[in-house]
């Protein structure tokens, strides 16, 4: 019992070791990432809204420009993740992080989605805290999309 914990403390103490080897002080600063690699967003839960049209060409053109406003603020690296939810019993309907510090940073910038200005979606919006490395997947997406929206 005491030497597997002696090798179970070695091997966390030289894991610990090779972790703060790799620390890229440079990259860290440059994402905002405080002590712990991490940093402050805004959660976006989508929800179906009040607006209940059926008018198909209306949607349509709401949500191509929901689709637009998603491509603009990934463009001025605002939003680092979105995408559908499939269907469920709250009526979550997608997701978005946005790399803002406070709900009403996010609430700006939600507005100028059209699906959203006409109540085609509503959005639930929480801070969360997540790794500060996130953003860096995005340009690796391009290169995994057969076919863009």
């Amino acid at each position: 019992m005491a030497a597997t914990l002696i090798c179970f403390t070695i091997g966390f103490h030289t894991n610990a070791q090779t972790n703060t080897s790799v620390y890229d002080k440079a990259l860290a600063d440059s994402l905002g990432a405080d002590e712990y690699g991490m940093k402050m967003y805004v959660l976006v839960m989508l929800k179906t809204g009040t607006n209940q049209t059926t008018d198909k060409a209306t949607t349509d053109s709401l949500f191509k420009g929901h689709m637009q406003n998603i491509s603009r603020l990934v463009s001025i690296k605002k939003l680092v993740v979105a995408g559908p939810l499939q269907k469920n019993e709250k009526n979550y309907r997608g997701i978005f992080i946005l790399d803002v510090n406070t709900l009403e940073e996010a609430r700006l910038l939600i507005n100028t989605d059209p699906a959203i200005k006409a109540k085609l979606l509503d959005a639930d919006m929480f801070l969360w805290y997540g790794s500060a490395a996130l953003p860096e997947y995005l340009p690796y997406h391009e290169k995994v999309q057969k076919q863009s929206h």
